[in-house]
């Protein structure tokens, strides 16, 4: 399979290039604090969302240094909304290994040694940040390599086999000369032209030299294998609000899903829905409980759906308070609350002022 030639994509990219605030300018050497945090921050989420994070978290967190210094909970809590919190748990700990290792290393072998960077991360970040002459495989690479090969075998079945031949797109003296534009030139190019389900074959700087779109297919491609249904769980948790406008919430577990995040109190969840009088044994004070409906939220291996209950007290008994902690109902905004719990927290405000 002969090698697509680099110089028409990086032609390409020179005039057609993404302007990113993450990215460097032409000419201008990266960051490679800027690469890794918004290659942490677009796994599993846009461009476009990413945007207004990676500012206010830069903004907050403006050098690796004063990242690995922060208490734990502020990053948390600067990264509620992104979901997928073991990354900013991740980021946290990779933080302080930078800087005990007085800086990123500079090989993908080196950035592997880091806590949550795994064989995409590294290659980006060397490839973007020090020149190495690698190709990080993300979706948009499986994508342009299904297509310019033809590969028909679906995913993940194919993943090893796209990645072997992602691995030698940059194999003439092109495209090792420029590494770091390379790489990004193959992220704009799936982000932009060789776009999932209506790619722009005849604006492509590769056209002539894709298998997919000699055949036809190329909108076709990469084909994946069908889903699994994905389980259902059920909880319930409960917003209660004394009249100092004050909510009871807790801390979650150190380990498994949402670790360490806020929530509010309430059951845990399993594969059978809840009877309200099951629930209710997990209330966190007793009181007459208002059925708020249900919340819905789905995460990567699981839907989950919650029933929210919600009440008012005059005031909290010690013993409430010290199984979790009072904030005040307004501003549950400025803490790390995943945003299932924001939408718990809704749901039982909106029926608590009926």
């Amino acid at each position: 399979m002969k090698t697509p030639p680099a110089r028409s994509l990086l032609d390409w990219y020179d005039r057609h290039r993404r302007v990113l605030p993450w990215r460097s300018g032409p000419g201008q050497t990266a960051d490679p604090y800027a690469v890794w945090l918004s290659e942490i921050m677009l796994q599993q989420t846009t461009v476009k969302a990413v945007g207004p994070y990676y500012h206010r978290f830069l903004a907050k967190f403006p050098t690796v240094q004063a990242l690995a210094a922060a208490d734990r909970d502020d990053v948390l809590s600067a990264w509620a909304g992104l979901g997928y919190y073991s990354r900013a748990r991740n980021l946290h700990a990779c933080a302080q290994k930078v800087v005990e290792l007085g800086g990123f290393p500079n090989t993908v072998e080196g950035l592997l040694t880091l806590p949550g960077v795994g064989a995409y991360t590294a290659a980006a970040v060397a490839a973007i940040a020090f020149g190495v002459p690698v190709v990080p495989v993300d979706g948009n690479v499986e994508r342009i390599t299904s297509r310019l090969f033809a590969i028909e075998e679906p995913l993940p079945a194919s993943r090893k086999k796209l990645a072997a031949l992602a691995s030698g797109l940059n194999a003439d003296k092109e495209a090792r000369k420029r590494p770091s534009d390379f790489a990004q030139a193959l992220f704009d190019l799936g982000a932009s032209l060789c776009s999932p389900r209506s790619p722009a074959c005849g604006l492509c700087p590769w056209v002539t030299v894709c298998a997919a779109h000699k055949a036809g297919i190329a909108a076709t491609l990469p084909r994946r294998a069908p889903k699994a249904v994905k389980p259902v769980r059920y909880g319930a948790h409960f917003l209660v609000i004394d009249a100092a406008g004050q909510v009871l919430l807790r801390k979650r577990p150190e380990k498994g899903l949402l670790a360490a995040m806020t929530e509010l109190p309430g059951t845990p969840w399993r594969t059978e829905p809840w009877s309200m009088e099951e629930a209710l044994t997990h209330a966190p004070v007793q009181t007459e409980w208002q059925d708020c409906g249900m919340v819905k939220h789905v995460f990567t291996h699981f839907t989950l759906q919650v029933t929210v209950y919600a009440a008012r007290i005059s005031r909290f008994s010690n013993q409430a308070v010290q199984e979790g902690f009072l904030a005040p109902a307004t501003g549950v905004d400025a803490l790390s609350l995943p945003s299932l719990m924001l939408k718990c927290i809704k749901r039982g405000l909106k029926t608590l002022a009926t």
